[in-house]
């Protein structure tokens, strides 16, 4: 037995030397390198959770959340080699007056810096808060876009208003203060958010705001607290001291906390949760730009998703841009680089959209994602050394939102739940012990049960430990052919772990020597060396097999 498993270690030892020479025939692995990226904190935690799933293959990318404004002036400075904004390049930045262009200087024109503008991620923006009534924290608020807008333009000012009374069907809540949170950096939130106010009520935002449209900046004023990012203003919603507080951030960044956020009521007479599967629904209303000449090509247009009529739809739902340079004598990128964005954007459009539902966001629908890798072969026109995976979308994608056979509808939107009857206006708020305005039931999307019209307000002691993904966890997906995505169909999984794949802890052998366990450490040295000298050259064929070097 232990001449055997002698045997075994020594063949390990001599097949060390094997390992990592390339078979011929084999593919050439492309050369990365360490690559910055910085903009968007709205969807730094869907870019955050892509980096953490790259790092297995190698890939170095670095990401500062600056806020969407910092971002584009990073790269028109030539001082990131991506951005992430949730608007595009806006011509002038309203808070400073400088150039907000790709361009250093507006004159000479060879100045700017070549782009283009690709999807990432769809998300709700959501307004997680925090009011306690007897020491017990509120989790189904309602509030409609009117209500949402007098409280952010100082209209509204106490909780007890009889407009918010109203939002939830007569249920008052307690005389205490309003203190909106609102984000003091340039900010794609600040953008999504100004522009839904100034669309569905310039009546009450243009007077508040001096006449502005959607701005990066909000224009706080008065009580109005100011955090900088979407970090700090879920903290700040969250801390102990922030009793009354409102604040608009991404839904993730409420999701990673189990904390509640309002119910906002859609256009069909529903309040509704910024879920994967209604910010989907909402999102079949989105205007694209699919000019491929306009400099704004794949940029949206939310007007109709505000008043999409489905009643399941979250209205304040949006899409985030990655903006790559595409210039062959771009100063920042090399080859390496290069190929490392492009193998950043390829794992986040594809296999990285099966990671959203779970943390927080929407995964693209199979055009937007078509497109997305359309502006990714950019980077290989300007460097031909870069290769560039060659996919089926629809097939090599484990997207939840792509359907076979109805590749011209979104799975997510299809398989949407109703939302409960509780929750349409003039009836209930819902109560239950998950409260709708709750994390637990916009985690697997579920409808929660219907609760009396009599049910006032749900409340809890406080928001229960969150139970989300953490980085790198997989989910599966109801999806048709997916193996990967976001939470399964109706019915998903219950409580907070929906979509969330654990692994299991290594057996433990607890055999004697007497037993076997020499021939068994045999047997599995033997194996591994198997795999040490099988596994390189299958390696490359696969990845020949998925590039080109065109």
């Amino acid at each position: 037995m232990r001449r055997l498993l002698a045997l075994a270690v020594v063949i390990a030892l001599c097949a060390g030397p094997l390992i990592g020479v390339q078979a011929a025939g084999a593919a050439v692995v492309a050369v990365t390198a360490a690559i910055q990226g910085s903009g968007s904190t709205w969807a730094q935690n869907a870019v955050d959770q892509w980096i953490y799933d790259v790092t297995a293959q190698n890939l170095q990318v670095n990401f500062t959340g600056s806020g969407s404004a910092q971002g584009r002036t990073d790269f028109r400075n030539d001082t990131n080699d991506f951005a992430v904004s949730d608007i595009g390049f806006q011509g002038a930045d309203p808070s400073t007056g400088a150039n907000d262009t790709n361009c250093q200087n507006v004159n000479p024109l060879s100045d700017c810096r070549p782009y283009v503008y690709l999807p990432i991620v769809a998300g709700g923006t959501s307004f997680p808060y925090q009011i306690r009534v007897g020491g017990k924290l509120v989790t189904n608020l309602r509030l409609s876009g009117e209500t949402l807008a007098k409280i952010f333009t100082l209209q509204i000012t106490n909780w007890d208003n009889s407009e918010i009374t109203k939002d939830n069907n007569g249920h008052q809540l307690p005389d205490l203060p309003i203190i909106p949170v609102v984000d003091s950096q340039g900010s794609g939130t600040s953008a999504q958010f100004s522009r839904y106010l100034a669309t569905d009520y310039d009546s009450i935002w243009k007077p508040y705001s001096g006449g502005q449209g959607m701005t990066e900046y909000f224009p706080r004023q008065g009580d109005e607290v100011a955090e900088s990012g979407s970090d700090s203003i879920i903290d700040f919603v969250t801390s102990a001291a922030a009793n009354g507080a409102i604040g608009y951030d991404e839904y993730s960044y409420a999701l990673q906390k189990n904390w509640p956020v309002a119910l906002v009521e859609n256009k069909a007479g529903y309040f509704t949760a910024p879920t994967q599967y209604n910010v989907a629904v909402a999102l079949t209303k989105a205007q694209i730009n699919t000019d491929k000449s306009s400099a704004n090509y794949l940029l949206q247009n939310l007007n109709n998703v505000y008043v999409n009529p489905d009643k399941r739809t979250y209205p304040l739902s949006s899409y985030s841009y990655m903006i790559i340079p595409t210039s062959s004598t771009d100063p920042r990128m090399s080859t390496p680089k290069r190929q490392a964005l492009a193998d950043f954007i390829d794992y986040s459009i594809c296999a990285g959209q099966g990671q959203m539902g779970p943390i927080g966001y929407s995964p693209l629908p199979i055009n937007l994602a078509q497109a997305a890798f359309e502006q990714m072969d950019k980077l290989h026109t300007a460097d031909p050394a870069v290769q560039i995976s060659q996919l089926n979308v629809a097939k090599d994608c484990s997207n939840p939102t792509f359907w076979a056979g109805h590749l011209n509808q979104n799975y997510l939107a299809h398989i949407a739940p109703e939302p409960p009857s509780c929750d349409e206006v003039g009836h209930g708020p819902c109560g239950g012990s998950s409260g709708v305005g709750s994390t637990k039931n916009p985690v697997n999307g579920k409808a929660p049960a219907p609760a009396s019209s009599s049910s006032a307000p749900s409340t809890s002691s406080s928001a229960s430990s969150s139970t989300s993904p953490s980085p790198g966890a997989s989910a599966s997906t109801g999806a048709p052919g997916a193996t990967t995505g976001g939470n399964s169909g109706n019915s998903g999984n219950s409580g907070n772990s929906t979509g969330q794949t654990l692994a299991g802890s290594p057996t433990t052998i607890g055999a004697s020597e007497g037993s076997g366990i020499g021939g068994l450490l045999a047997v599995l040295a033997a194996a591994e060396v198997l795999l040490l000298l099988a596994l390189p050259p299958i390696i490359a064929r696969r990845r020949q097999q998925r590039r080109t070097g065109r």
